[in-house]
């Protein structure tokens, strides 16, 4: 014993004379950040769907097959960052991996949603070539603002996105006094088979642009695009924060003879932080270019008398020109016009450590159809996050979610980051 004793002492008699000193060391290396960064994440996300074998959706989609009452699907999901500065110049590439199991079969599928050159000669101008997300706008679950975006999922708001094909130019300057910074973006958008072949009307350089303002500690952004792939658009968003727990923010959008008419889209929300760390986000969302609800019951009305032409007489043209060719914005996240988005979440309630539920509802306020979806949120490890979620769909026949191809979906998403 007291051998060991000895060698314990002799052991640590290091660490201990020198703990003082070590303690207040500090390595430079240890933090600086290095040239080349790589991250991402890894998930598996099983997905069971009980199926409304009676609504439009169903039968547009399956009208030819039947699939039971319920569907799953596995999808193995694998997301890559890569990024690397040097001096003024930075590279970065983001790459989304798919493979999944469906009713379909196996399917697999590697997209590139961001791969961009960034060159900074000051710290007022960059200049980006390459396809990248612009991420205008304020709002949480819509944008009607984000004119070269492609569309949030507002049942997942947070997903990565595939980005578009631009050049832009960007300075920025700082003031003394009220206004505290200006910044200016500019975008050339070019489309053709080639560059962002689904962004709209080919062979057609666009232009865009946006102007920042910090404003009597207000965000404020001023944007445009025009070109001759879809029509004109202006907007005009804002944020403040009106104390330590609530933030307001809004977006107005603004379509000049879009289908000979002038549309006006905007977005009005809150976000509300409370003392016991619960959440509210709440959005009033108004799509201009949205359908009135008797455009959207015709065309539910217009998939039954196909599908019954269908039963009747095995023809199935009708049935496929309404799902080919009919305006997308039909099988958009928000086809028609006035939408409510509501999410709470309490970060780590009853002192559970790293345990967040929520539940988000979308609300159509026309035809007063909904989905509502609870939500469980654990992280058990470092980079690790378990996610379960259930999306109900409520709506009378005819209505938006009532339509819906879905009546029940069960999630589960196991994501670990690295």
């Amino acid at each position: 014993m007291r051998s060991f004793i000895l060698y314990f002492v002799l052991f640590f008699l290091p660490f201990i004379v020198f703990s003082d000193e070590e303690e207040y060391s500090f390595n430079i290396e240890s933090i600086k950040k290095k040239p080349l960064q790589i991250g991402g994440y890894l998930e598996f996300r099983p997905v069971l769907s009980v199926l409304d074998v009676d609504s439009g959706s169903y039968k547009l989609r399956f009208f030819d097959r039947y699939e039971g009452k319920s569907v799953s699907e596995y999808n193995f999901n694998a997301l890559l960052d890569l990024s690397y500065e040097k001096s003024i110049f930075k590279a970065m590439v983001r790459t989304n991996s798919l493979i999944s199991r469906s009713f379909a079969g196996w399917a697999h599928n590697t997209s590139l949603y961001e791969a961009f050159l960034s060159v900074k000669p000051s710290n007022s101008v960059s200049l980006e070539i390459g396809k990248k997300r612009l991420k205008w706008g304020k709002g949480y679950a819509w944008n009607p603002v984000a004119f070269i975006d492609r569309s949030k999922n507002p049942n997942d708001p947070e997903l990565a996105l595939e980005g578009f094909t631009v050049a832009t130019l960007n300075y920025i300057k700082s003031f003394q006094g009220k206004l505290k910074t200006i910044s200016f973006t500019a975008v050339l958008l070019p489309v053709s088979d080639s560059f962002n072949s689904d962004f709209g009307e080919k062979n057609y350089i666009n232009f865009g642009g946006k102007i920042y303002f910090l404003f009597f500690d207000t965000d404020i952004d001023i944007m445009f695009l025009a070109g001759n792939s879809m029509p004109d658009r202006y907007g005009i968003d804002f944020s403040r924060n009106l104390g330590s727990n609530l933030e307001v923010h809004g977006e107005l959008a603004y379509t000049p003879d879009y289908n000979k008419i002038n549309a006006f889209s905007y977005l009005f929300g809150i976000r509300f932080l409370t003392k016991t760390d619960i959440t509210f986000f709440l959005e009033y969302y108004k799509n201009g270019q949205g359908f009135l609800q008797g455009e959207m019951s015709d065309y539910y009305l217009q998939i039954n008398e196909a599908y019954q032409i269908f039963l009747q007489s095995g023809d199935d043209t009708y049935l496929k020109s309404l799902s080919a060719d009919s305006d997308p914005a039909y099988s958009s996240f928000a086809p028609m016009r006035d939408y409510l988005y509501l999410r709470i979440s309490w970060k780590e309630p009853w002192d559970i450590l790293y345990f967040i539920p929520s539940l988000t509802t979308i609300y159509n306020i026309a035809d007063n159809s909904f989905s509502i979806a609870p939500e469980l949120l654990y992280t058990p490890i470092t980079n690790l996050e378990l996610r379960t979620k259930i999306s109900l769909l409520v709506g009378e026949k005819g209505s938006d979610f009532g339509e819906k191809q879905n009546n029940f979906r069960l999630e589960f998403r196991g994501r670990y980051y690295f």
